[in-house]
């Protein structure tokens, strides 16, 4: 059997060397596809060697994303003539109509997989600045025709293949996201902490609500001695969460950055996790949270409910609500039992989301062979 050539494409942002997560990812997709990664580099400087190309950052950084799409077809024209390969797998609406237009530049007929990662639909409306929401109705009618036009769709969860169904179009394959969990199984979890903490881990931006949840904080504060919270991420968003700290009353602390052993013991000093998402297509460190006995306090929204049952191993609250938000901390926050018991139900829940990088790996084979034998017939 030969080894199928697969050029990945996304917006991603890649350092060389990779780290030991990413490292592993890479090696094991490596034994059962030849593969090509076309992403954008972290350190702002272009990469392309054998197995990378990285688009370094625009000199002038809020037209960064539109140099990047702007070029982004005849950059794929280039990639596919040179490495020529069987399949595309792409991530993202717009990337993948682009890439569309990349393979019509280069004259292939190779396949191209819609990889749906979360909601297209946010991509105007809670990512980046208020402004972006004028784009949607356009943004909306591309991510439809993108459906229509590529040979084949890969989603995440059950809330995403919803959404390709409700264009009318059935999921090739559904498995989650890539998650290196061993930092979060190698141990059993660790008893609760006895200070009632809520970790938040994210990019501070409007989508994660960071927002919403410096609403809430305040009551919470009020109604739970001792409670605190410790927030995880960068983003436009910081000064919100700035404001919380410099307010010594609230407890809160802020780190900007964890490798990820470093988010494993942040939730194991922690007695949940909060993620008040705006939009969210699955939610990695819901998983993460799950192999370390933490329960969450989430929205309804998206692919949240996919993971989090409500009442077993989490508690679930509609987005934008800064006042059941609140509740919903306090309630947990508060009572060291329903902490322990949600905790409990979230581990429970963590082993239909735990697999190898080998298990990935042979997934995404799967895959590729199902969209080359298509092609064939």
């Amino acid at each position: 059997m030969t080894t199928p050539r697969v050029l990945f494409v996304a917006r991603t942002r890649y350092a060389l060397p990779l780290s030991v997560t990413l490292q592993r990812r890479f090696d094991a997709l490596s034994a059962v596809i030849d593969w090509r990664q076309f992403a954008t580099s972290s350190t702002g400087k272009g990469v392309s060697d054998e197995r990378f190309t990285l688009v370094g950052r625009f000199p002038v950084a809020r037209l960064d994303g539109a140099a990047f799409y702007s070029a982004l077809p005849v950059r794929l024209a280039r990639e596919i003539r040179a490495f020529r390969p069987e399949v595309l797998v792409v991530q993202g609406a717009e990337d993948t109509a682009l890439a569309l237009a990349g393979r019509r530049l280069a004259r292939s007929n190779v396949p191209v997989v819609f990889d749906v990662h979360g909601d297209w639909r946010n991509n105007t409306r809670v990512y980046g600045s208020p402004g972006r929401r004028v784009l949607a109705p356009v943004a909306d009618a591309l991510a439809r025709l993108t459906l229509r036009h590529a040979d084949a769709v890969r989603t995440v969860s059950g809330f995403t293949s919803e959404l390709v169904r409700e264009q009318g179009v059935e999921p090739t394959a559904t498995f989650p996201a890539y998650m290196d969990l061993a930092p979060f199984t190698a141990t059993p979890p660790v008893a609760l902490p006895t200070t009632p903490q809520a970790l938040f881990v994210g990019v501070l931006e409007r989508y994660k609500a960071v927002d919403v949840l410096a609403d809430a904080w305040p009551s919470v504060c009020a109604r739970v001695q001792g409670a605190r919270l410790h927030v995880v991420g960068r983003g436009r968003l910081a000064n919100t969460v700035e404001a919380l700290v410099t307010e010594t009353s609230l407890g809160v602390s802020w780190t900007p950055e964890l490798p990820t052993e470093g988010v494993a013991q942040a939730l194991d000093e922690s007695t949940l996790l909060v993620l008040p998402s705006r939009g969210e297509g699955m939610g990695r460190v819901l998983v993460e949270a799950f192999c370390r006995g933490r329960s969450i306090v989430g929205t309804d929204s998206g692919g949240i409910p996919d993971l989090v049952e409500n009442g077993v191993s989490g508690f679930l609250v509609p987005p934008d609500d800064s006042d059941g938000l609140a509740a919903a901390l306090t309630r947990v926050l508060g009572d060291p039992v329903l902490a322990q018991r949600l905790g409990s139900g979230a581990h429970a829940a963590a082993g239909r989301w735990v697999a190898t990088p080998e298990e990935f790996a042979g997934r995404m084979r799967a895959l590729v062979d199902t969209v080359i034998e298509r092609r064939r017939r």
